[in-house]
């Protein structure tokens, strides 16, 4: 009928039916059992993490417990306890580093070898023992030994030995004249340097073994330095001058002298030989002279007839008459021939 609504259809709703309360229980243990794994496992690999470390070839580990040393370990594969007990200091023992003063070299691996351009223009500038200026440049080559001294004795070992090399070639410019330190004095500044470092370095427990100390560049100020080579240059000149003429007399006199010793061999062996002769002589003389006395005669014609021998080959061919023959001229031709017969 007209006035009256028509029933509208509608989608039946299904049953509540409830959730059981022992599955939400249990999937509220589940939710708290994965959170406690996942932590442990994160902790275990943070542990891990933070156990294992690595010493290179050239270094040491120095393991420091609650900030204490504890141990020296050698380069591979190490472990320590983690979680921040134990701490780990790496030290390049087997490096061999340097420092330069007075100038750098940009780029180095060791972040003290230089400073600023500021600070090397104060390191060179020195005073000498004659009162006259001088830049001295020059390179402290250095190990560490004692990586325990060097962690724990000094907090900045390292700018406490740029200060001591300096302190000590200011030290050891101070002493010795302007001359000495340009040029024949740099070896021994160099080795009373490095004595006198070394010192510094055991007095202060660095933990440093100074391996060399090298000056560089050792040149006079700037406004006088052009005098200062044309000395060196005259100084090398006359050095240079003086090893030429030792050269020469090292060649000279070895031979001089060989043949002084020559010459007194050659005079000593003719001196024996005329000496033997001579007595040889005499020795024949009294053989003689003895013979002479037993008999004068005979001894005298033997000594005759012996000249002979010894003269006529002389002569060759020689014709020998008696003053009363004649008739010579014409034998004269055979003789010719005969010499002739002789010599084939």
């Amino acid at each position: 009928m007209w006035g009256e609504t028509a029933p509208v259809a509608t989608t039946p709703r299904p049953p509540n039916i409830p959730f059981p309360h022992n599955l939400q229980a249990i999937l509220s243990k589940f939710r708290g059992g994965v959170v406690l794994y996942a932590l442990a496992f994160l902790l275990l690999v943070v542990g891990i993490k933070s156990a294992i470390y690595t010493v290179p070839a050239d270094s040491e580990g120095i393991v420091m417990r609650f900030g204490s040393f504890a141990r020296v370990t050698e380069p591979g594969l190490r472990f320590k306890v983690p979680f921040g007990v134990d701490r780990v200091e790496v030290v390049p023992v087997r490096r061999v580093q340097k420092m330069e003063f007075g100038f750098g070299t940009a780029g180095a691996m060791n972040v003290y070898q230089f400073v600023d351009y500021d600070e090397q223009a104060l390191e060179r500038s020195m005073i000498t023992g004659d009162k006259n200026a001088a830049t001295v440049e020059w390179v402290v080559q250095y190990k560490i030994d004692k990586p325990k001294d060097y962690l724990f004795q000094v907090r900045n070992p390292e700018l406490t030995l740029r200060d001591a090399s300096e302190s000590v070639m200011r030290e050891m410019v101070g002493d010795r004249t302007v001359d000495e330190v340009l040029t024949v004095g740099r070896k021994e500044i160099e080795d009373k340097a490095l004595q006198k470092l070394q010192e510094l370095v055991n007095l202060y427990g660095l933990g440093f073994r100074i391996d060399q100390v090298q000056l560089k560049n050792v040149n006079p100020p700037q406004p006088v330095q052009a005098s200062f080579n044309e000395v060196n240059q005259a100084q090398q000149e006359m050095q240079q001058s003086i090893n030429i003429a030792r050269g020469e007399y090292n060649k000279a006199v070895p031979r001089a002298k060989g043949e002084a010793d020559r010459q007194i061999a050659e005079a000593e062996g003719a001196a024996t030989k005329r000496v033997n002769e001579a007595q040889g002589d005499a020795n024949r003389f009294m053989a003689l002279f003895k013979e002479y006395q037993l008999a004068p005669e005979v001894t005298r014609q033997r000594l005759y007839l012996e000249k002979m021998t010894e003269v006529l080959p002389i002569l060759q061919n020689k014709v020998i008459v008696d003053e009363n023959a004649a008739g010579v001229l014409p034998l004269l031709h055979l003789g010719d021939q005969n010499r002739t017969k002789l010599g084939k």
